[in-house]
């Protein structure tokens, strides 16, 4: 098994986990993925309680923004969400495109298909469907998509320029995404970047901020706009298992090295 496997092994099997942990649970942690933190480090600061959609069954605490509202969706779209966990983006962006648009959410964990699937039955959507698969190589035709959604999932991918691809591949000609995830703005201290294994990628896996935006022109896109920027706090509960006291001053004095983007581009 090659490095680029290994590390989507871990996510799945990480994520099969987080699939049957409550929200609290997750958002005492990176991503919901281990190390619990006393301060409750829950790097989705963002509320999506107002927005009309939202499903509390369904949200695991997972994300790093709300993409779903800066995502232009109009009535009669089709959505596709990617990573889409328990379904939480999707009932949202079901909210926006209304009965005559369509849903598609896309994970490679069976068990958070099977969560999303069966909160979608209990509330009778039937413009909503999970596919099992790897964003990678989407389970989806060309040219289908008005708008594609993600929310702190790109990060957990080894390859995003191929990610990227696809979701060129997918989108119609005039369509486009509105993606939140985590970036990077300069170097992580070696003993956090091995850490963040612990949260499943979502640090270890991060590209540089000026690679990411890289990525998405490379893949033909254009109208590339920052919609969101904030900062991710690492608590210092955290940090003390992996830094000691000077590496953790030092950190401390550039802790903005992490941070939450909410990027929109345009096939």
């Amino acid at each position: 098994m090659n490095k680029d496997e290994q590390i989507k092994e871990m996510v799945r099997q990480k994520y099969s986990e987080i699939a049957l942990q409550d929200k609290e649970t997750n958002a005492s942690s990176c991503c919901g993925a281990g190390c619990c933190s006393t301060e409750v480090y829950n790097i989705m600061s963002d509320d999506y309680t107002e927005l009309n959609g939202y499903n509390p069954d369904a949200d695991l605490g997972l994300g790093c923004g709300l993409p779903t509202q800066f995502a232009k969706i109009k009535k009669g779209d089709t959505i596709i969400d990617l990573g889409s966990g328990a379904g939480n983006d999707c009932f949202v962006a079901r909210a926006e495109t209304g009965e005559t648009g369509k849903v598609i959410g896309i994970d490679f964990t069976p068990a958070m298909i099977e969560k999303a699937r069966g909160n979608a039955e209990k509330r009778g959507f039937n413009n909503v469907e999970f596919r099992q698969g790897d964003i990678e190589s989407m389970p989806v035709s060309s040219g289908v998509a008005d708008v594609v959604v993600s929310n702190c999932v790109l990060n957990l991918v080894p390859d995003k320029q191929a990610v990227f691809s696809e979701i060129y591949r997918v989108l119609k000609t005039g369509g486009h995404f509105s993606i939140s995830d985590v970036v990077l703005v300069g170097e992580l201290p070696e003993k956090l970047q091995s850490a963040a294994e612990m949260y499943a990628g979502c640090v270890a896996g991060a590209s540089r901020k000026d690679d990411y935006l890289s990525f998405i022109r490379q893949a033909g896109f254009s109208n590339i706009t920052i919609q969101k920027e904030k900062p991710i706090i690492i608590p210092d509960d955290i940090l003390k298992n992996y830094l000691n006291e000077a590496e953790s001053e030092i950190y401390r004095t550039n802790s903005t090295i992490i941070r939450s983007i909410t990027v929109y581009a345009e096939k």
